[in-house]
């Protein structure tokens, strides 16, 4: 639903509209581009509390640079929608996150104005550097390079990598903007936030820091010798009146702040005398995630993406469903490695800063010391776990399947090569919606099954995730010299009553779901409920399928699957992870390595990049959906085998 722009929010479409303004005007702007997102996001949902953080952040730097000719680089992509409505998208952003609409995150594809495509965080200082370094080797020593990024974003190592490589290259026009608001989705952890709140609570600096801010101002029509003896004037008492040493400043960056992020007047004029400072540089910004938006200043973990919600009322709308409702396989996640704890004392649980997300807070809470969140920092998670499994602990690292990307080779290096048997909980596994194809996870049945020493496996239900987690944490697998893959989706599973004893499953060992004679429908994870569905469905059209639910790509169960090739001589196989490389690849390469020559038609995700929406949308356009597996298998029933 289009919402209705303040008067004079309606008078900017662009950033050059914006720029006509007078600094006079920029308070009031503000307040209507921070109303306009509470007013879309209340009713069509999205992201909420990081882009009200950044409103005049975002304000003032398209109001000091030239946009899109100087690069604006959003770290992650929560905190864009205030960027997205003041460059050219305002009347679509109620399409935000809609199937079919804009992105959630800033896209190259999208705007002229989203400089680099994000998702996954910590990559816009690298990305920054690198358009620095590339204009100025086209001769291009004018345009400005700005990364904003995040102080949760800040603990990855790709982060420091830039940094590091940044303070290197004096000549290179990069603006690096730390929006300090304690936050990612949870709050942050670890010492880089204790080093920060230091800054930003030191009195005395922050008093002697205004005062050389106030000199910068007077001194900048001396020109460029006079802003450098400000600069290190301000290093030296950094460390006279802090007692330490500026990190950035160690890395050969420029560090000016803290200054207040909710201050337009304050950070235009800060900008524009940044502008006109020559290299790498940092400028250390104070917000609030929410601001502006009482419920969301108070509880920012809840708001960081609470759906639709009455903005007077500040009520999260709840499904008018009256029945009971299956739990999210996150809350089976989180509540079964819990009772698992309390039976075994090796058990302890690893999550890269996504405690609420992934459910592993129930155990933070009531085992504080056995469960750690060790922040954004996917590579240090798994090497982390792998540590602590080569002391005998059973280590249940969480972590969504997209962000495990950015580990893999941790997961062959330090875990698989060393045969060490940590347990990989990969959350999100699938489409993860409105997100988009930054966050689907796509990718894990096809680079966990070809990494030796690894199980991989998907439940089909929450019994079967609970299964299977006792099975991984057994002696027998924690004995041994594989690590274990369990991926599941984003949302619900199918079971009101879950909480069954717990059971050991066989490793590579599937399940017959139903007997068939026409054809047969191979599945694995949660997408087989949709297998059970069709099945139903083909009967009532005449056609007699069976159903295998594979349960593991890794091992494969080769007893099974020759009774499969042995019966049937047309077969479908379903999975919600890409077709390239995934479980119907593993069946192909087993029907080749055992001489069958079944008819196979395989179902899943495309080589393809898949956009956003809601997941039964994007399955039904991925044709595996019920409607897509009938289809398949009726096409399937009418073609003749020849030999």
């Amino acid at each position: 639903m289009l919402v209705t722009p303040g008067k004079l929010l309606a008078q900017v479409n662009s950033p050059e509209d914006l720029r006509r303004l007078s600094k006079d005007s920029l308070p009031q702007l503000c307040d209507e581009l921070r109303q306009y997102i509470i007013d879309t996001v209340s009713i069509n949902g999205g992201h909420f509390g990081a882009s009200l953080g950044v409103v005049e952040l975002t304000t003032a730097l398209h109001y000091v640079f030239n946009t899109p000719a100087d690069s604006l680089i959003w770290d992650v992509g929560h905190q864009a929608y205030g960027h997205k409505i003041l460059t050219e998208r305002r009347e679509q952003f109620y399409t935000n996150r809609v199937y079919g609409g804009l992105s959630g995150f800033p896209k190259r594809s999208e705007s002229k104005y989203d400089a680099f495509g994000v998702g996954h965080s910590s990559t816009s200082i690298s990305a920054a550097l690198g358009m620095a370094v590339g204009a100025r080797h086209n001769n291009d020593n004018q345009s400005q390079h700005i990364a904003v990024i995040g102080d949760g974003a800040m603990t990855a190592g790709l982060a420091f990598e830039g940094m590091n490589h940044a303070g290197s290259l004096k000549d290179a026009n990069l603006l690096i903007i730390l929006n300090d608001n304690c936050m990612s989705i949870d709050p942050n952890v670890g010492a880089l936030r204790e080093y920060l709140t230091d800054i930003t609570t030191s009195k005395s600096y922050n008093k002697v820091k205004d005062e050389v801010w106030n000199l910068l101002g007077k001194m900048s029509s001396f020109g460029k010798n006079a802003r450098e003896v400000v600069s290190k004037i301000e290093t030296s008492l950094k460390g006279a009146v802090t007692g330490n040493s500026n990190f950035f400043e160690a890395l050969n960056l420029r560090y000016f702040g803290p200054i207040d992020g909710h201050d337009i007047d304050h950070l235009v004029h800060v900008l524009e005398d940044l502008k006109n400072i020559p290299g790498p540089k940092i400028l250390h910004c104070l917000t609030k995630k929410g601001k502006g938006y009482g419920p969301a200043e108070k509880d920012q973990t809840k708001w960081h993406a609470p759906g639709l919600f009455d903005k007077v009322t500040g009520e999260i709308k709840k499904s008018n469903n009256p029945k009971p409702q299956p739990p999210k396989y996150q809350i089976v996640f989180g509540e079964t490695i819990v009772e698992l704890a309390e039976q075994n004392e090796k058990i302890v649980g690893v999550t890269p800063a996504m405690p609420s997300g992934s459910s592993l807070n129930i155990m933070m809470k009531a085992m504080p010391d056995r469960a750690f969140d060790v922040a954004i920092a996917e590579q240090h998670a798994v090497t982390f776990s792998a540590g602590m499994a080569t002391k005998g602990l059973t280590v249940f690292c969480n972590i969504y399947s997209t962000f495990m990307q950015r580990a893999y080779d941790q997961v062959i290096h330090d875990v698989c090569l060393q045969k060490l048997p940590v347990i990989f909980c990969l959350d999100r596994a699938g489409f993860a919606g409105a997100d988009g194809p930054t966050h689907h996870g796509a990718y894990d049945l096809a680079f966990m099954r070809c990494i030796p020493n690894m199980i991989v496996s998907a439940p089909m239900n929450e019994e079967e995730l609970r299964n299977l987690m006792f099975t991984a944490q057994s002696d027998a697998i924690q004995q041994g010299t594989d690590a274990f893959t369990i991926r599941y989706p984003r949302g619900n599973g199918v079971m009101i009553d879950w909480k069954t004893e717990f059971e050991l499953i066989e490793i590579g060992k599937g399940r017959k779901l139903k007997e068939g004679k026409d054809l047969a429908i191979l599945t694995i994870g949660h997408v087989g409920n949709y297998a059970t569905e069709a099945c139903e469905e083909l009967a009532k059209e005449g056609v007699d399928a069976a159903h295998y639910d594979l349960r593991f790509v890794k091992p494969l169960d080769e007893e099974m699957l020759h009774e499969v090739f042995g019966s049937f001589e047309k077969i479908i196989t379903v999975e919600d992870g890409c077709l390239q490389g995934g479980m119907g690849s593993a069946v192909l390469e087993f029907m080749a390595e055992n001489g069958y020559a079944s008819k196979v038609k395989r179902l899943g995700i495309p080589d393809r990049l898949v956009e956003h929406g809601e997941q039964l949308e994007l399955q039904a356009e991925c044709g595996f959906d019920v409607d897509g597996i009938v289809a398949a298998a009726l096409a399937m029933s009418t073609e003749k085998i020849t030999a």
